[in-house]
């Protein structure tokens, strides 16, 4: 019977070492998840900003075309009328 202890000691060690290189292999990939997140949270933030300022350029030459030209591009009638 003492070296079915040794036996379920030795298992139980390696099934502890397993568990702990398992966690630390999960620890990384979840900090690694999480810098991709982080970046990818920056990029989108950049994005929107260049989004609102092509929105705003875009509506300042809008408004520009009705004040120069009274009509809209929309509104314009093509040239054989």
């Amino acid at each position: 019977m003492g070296r079915l202890m040794r036996v379920n000691k030795d298992t139980d060690h390696d099934l502890l070492v397993d568990l702990q290189t398992r966690l630390a292999f999960q620890d990384q990939t979840v900090n690694e998840l999480n810098d991709v997140v982080a970046s990818q949270q920056q990029q989108i933030d950049r994005l929107q900003l260049q989004l609102k300022s092509l929105s705003d350029r875009l509506n300042g030459l809008e408004e520009s075309v009705d004040k120069t030209a009274g009509i809209k591009p929309a509104d314009e009638k093509p040239p054989h009328y």
